[in-house]
């Protein structure tokens, strides 16, 4: 198997988060020709996304469906609860990730340079923000991991978004978004203990560091 990778993407991040996890004999794979949208990676993934798992020959986009086939695949350790009920929680954490959490966030990207910044879009976008923030706050599970004691896909998902989070808000004069969430700021020093979520972030800060000083 092999996993078409870029390590700054978070999304990629979270599917190498289940990777290291499992132990799983995966290659990671750099995007092939010029990038997500070239005509040799297009003819992988026609949405031009990353990741993409390649499983001996079957195809697999989004990261988090990457994920739960990773869950059954490799079964070991688990990364799911064994209830309906446990599994619906860390599911809504996901959800809540890639349809909530995750755009607003992604809408800041083009304003990074304060230069070229829409300071419109800028406040909307992490009004908006802090929102979705204030509401994983309410979410999180007191003194454990996200979805309860147990590491989950939960984690998997969250922990390479707020590493931007906590990287980039305060470069737009927002409040360090961990001030005032306590719940938060525990879950992030408690998740980074883990092996595998350390080693990820550990290359997105490797990657970020690259991207920053790419043009000097």
């Amino acid at each position: 198997m092999k996993l078409y990778n870029m390590n700054l993407s978070n999304f990629a991040t979270k599917s190498r988060i289940v990777v290291y996890e499992k132990g799983a004999n995966i290659e990671m794979a750099p995007i092939p020709g010029t990038g997500m949208k070239s005509p040799e990676y297009l003819q992988i993934n026609p949405l031009g996304k990353v990741p993409t798992l390649d499983a001996d020959g079957l195809i697999i986009a989004e990261s988090e469906v990457i994920n739960e086939y990773l869950e059954e695949k490799f079964p070991n350790p688990p990364l799911m609860p064994k209830t309906p009920e446990g599994k619906a929680k860390v599911r809504a954490f996901t959800r809540f990730h890639d349809l909530y959490l995750d755009p607003p966030l992604r809408a800041l990207f083009p304003q990074l340079n304060p230069k070229t910044r829409d300071e419109k879009v800028v406040t909307e976008k992490l009004g908006e923000l802090q929102t979705r923030l204030d509401q994983l706050e309410a979410m999180l599970a007191p003194g454990g991991f996200a979805a309860g004691p147990d590491f989950t896909l939960a984690d998997c998902a969250l922990a390479p978004t707020i590493f931007f989070v906590t990287n980039m808000l305060p470069g737009f004069g927002a409040k360090p978004p961990l001030d005032g969430r306590p719940k938060l700021a525990a879950w992030w020093t408690k998740v980074q203990t883990r092996p595998s979520v350390g080693k990820a972030m550990g290359e997105m800060g490797e990657a970020l560091k690259a991207m920053l000083g790419g043009g000097r």
